[in-house]
Formats: C-alpha cells, sequence, structure tokens
C-alpha cells in the first residue's frame, strides 16, 4: 500500500511537469489581430486596383522601398523595376482577382496567402493565369508594408 501511495505522491508532483514546454500557441489579442487582418486585405484589395489602374502612388505607399518580387519562373525584381514597369507600360493588367486570402500576424509581421487570377501582359508576352502567392508585411511606424512577395503558377489542368 506504501509503494502505491508513494507512488501515486511521485506522479502527482512531476505531472504538471510532463508538459511543460508543450504548451499552446498564444495568439494576440483577439480585436487587434482582427483588426490587422482586415487592413491587411483592404491593402491588398488595394494594391490589387493599383495594378490594374497603373497606380504607382499606391505601390510607392505600400511596398516598402527594399521590396522584392520572386516571380514564378525564378525572375527576381525591386519595387523600383516594378513601378518603372507599370509607368512604361511595360506591365499591363486588365484583371487583378484575389481569393482563398489567408491572413497570419504576429506581433509587427504578418504573412499574406493566396490565389490570383489575373490577365495582364508583361512586355508584349502574355502573362495571364492563376497563381499562387505569398506576401510578407511588417508594421512600421503604425503602418503596414509589404517586404516580399513570391508568386507560383498554378499548373493548367490538361
Amino acid at each position: 500500500m506504501k509503494k502505491i501511495l508513494a507512488g501515486g505522491i511521485v506522479f502527482a508532483l512531476l505531472t504538471p511537469w510532463l508538459g511543460f514546454g508543450q504548451g499552446t500557441s498564444q495568439k494576440a489579442a483577439p480585436s487587434k489581430s482582427s483588426s490587422d487582418e482586415k487592413e491587411l486585405i483592404k491593402l491588398e484589395d488595394g494594391w490589387s486596383d493599383a495594378y490594374v489602374k497603373a497606380d504607382v502612388a499606391v505601390l510607392d505607399r505600400n511596398d516598402a522601398d527594399d521590396w522584392t518580387i520572386t516571380g514564378s519562373d525564378g525572375s527576381f525584381s525591386t519595387k523600383a523595376q516594378e513601378i518603372a514597369d507599370l509607368k512604361s507600360g511595360d506591365f499591363k493588367t486588365t484583371s487583378f482577382v484575389h481569393d482563398e486570402r489567408k491572413v497570419r500576424v504576429y506581433g509587427n509581421a504578418a504573412v499574406v496567402t493566396g490565389r490570383l487570377t489575373m490577365k495582364a501582359q508583361y512586355k508584349g508576352k502574355d502573362v495571364s493565369g492563376q497563381y499562387r502567392w505569398t506576401n510578407t508585411w511588417v508594421k512600421r511606424s503604425g503602418h503596414w508594408q509589404c517586404v516580399a512577395t513570391h508568386l507560383s503558377k498554378i499548373a493548367e489542368e490538361k
């Protein structure tokens, strides 16, 4: 009986430590996270409109100066190059629609993923199609700015 009682006491004392380091993930306060998510979706929507309208002011404001994009073909471009392509007409978009978006906020950083369906041309070449994308955002001085974008073209069904 003493062995069972002693074993029970040891188990009771060790039980709180069995889960040590295995705590559940912590989330930001729902109201702050929710407002950040809404703001990021609004920025993403504005970004889509900016590409169709070739509104470089929106891109200049929402893209960090060191923003980069990795294209689905492995190409790499900077904010300055992207703005120059829009200004010159090298990149022309007639439709830029996002869906399947997911926003994850981590304090002053966020990752937004989704699907893009676009009709566009780059330097006369049709680049229309569907893409999966990831945008990485950082909150600086109370304002969200995108610092990196990655695109992957979704293979067309045959």
